[in-house]
């Protein structure tokens, strides 16, 4: 278990006096992101959520997958304002701390990030996808976590297309909406027509959900942590893996993730703001 503590920026150093007033303000909205983090972390630790968490995140280490040696991130949102996403990043960050996956080997993207939380996380360690890839990213031959926690469908159905072998699949755990949520809310019509990599994978997950806690309803809930043991994923039908066509959602009515052609090139459209 992660143990309780501070977290620091990386490497980083006090900037001396005398700079210009507009560094100063910086560091100090730096500081205050990052003592916001800190009292996350202290609620999620004493509030008993995390170490009621720890049996679903070490679950998949019990089984077949191959422990995670690095983390992707999507969808975390606006975390300096919004309550709801800190706890949701000072979740990640221990989350890393329990799994032993250095921050530099952990990276995010989300195009609603503003320049005050692009440089908190890079003081943190933590590094940016420098495009938005609608999902669309291979686990590279490595243990892979993928984070999501309340991402658009869409956007788990586009990193399973990304990933669509019983070998990579196998490399995978995905913490973020429960796929049997999924399955349990959506006609099955819908399901297979709009998210069918969701739709062939399920008899190939195994699938815990995060503890409910009252305090955290809206911030956790319907999260699972999934993983793709490879026994599960060879008995699927040879059929399943012969349909590989890249989604392209023209009959989904609502997408629910934002497109790489409307994030001004990828990149977050609030990288400019302070």
């Amino acid at each position: 278990m992660a143990a309780a503590g501070e977290w620091r920026p990386a490497g980083g150093r006090r900037r001396r006096r005398g700079r210009a007033g507009g560094e100063a303000e910086e560091e100090a909205e730096g500081g205050a992101v990052l003592r916001g983090l800190r009292e996350a972390r202290d609620d999620l630790l004493s509030s008993g959520f995390w170490a009621a968490s720890a049996g679903a995140v070490r679950a998949p280490l019990g089984g077949s997958s191959e422990p995670p040696s690095r983390c992707v991130c999507y969808g975390l949102g606006r975390f300096s304002g919004c309550p709801a996403a800190r706890l949701q990043l000072a979740f990640l960050l221990l989350l890393l701390e329990e799994l032993g996956v250095p921050p530099g080997r952990c990276s995010l993207f989300d195009p609603v990030f503003s320049a005050r939380e692009l440089a908190a996380l890079a003081r943190l360690g933590l590094r940016l996808l420098p495009d938005n890839e609608e999902g669309k990213h291979g686990v590279e031959g490595s243990g892979t976590l993928f984070y999501m926690v309340h991402c658009g469908k869409a956007l788990y159905n586009n990193l399973l297309w990304r990933n669509w072998s019983a070998g990579a699949l196998s490399k995978m755990v995905i913490i973020g909406n429960s796929f049997k949520g999924m399955e349990e809310r959506l006609l099955s019509r819908i399901l297979e027509r709009d998210y069918s990599y969701i739709a062939k994978v399920l008899k190939g997950t195994e699938e815990v959900a995060l503890p409910a806690h009252p305090r955290y309803l809206d911030t956790f809930n319907d999260t699972s942590v999934h993983w793709f043991p490879l026994p599960k994923l060879k008995e699927l039908s040879p059929e399943v893996w012969d349909f590989v066509e890249e989604p392209t959602y023209e009959e989904c009515d609502d997408v629910e993730i934002i497109r790489k052609e409307d994030s001004a090139d990828g990149r977050s459209p609030a990288a400019t703001e302070s």
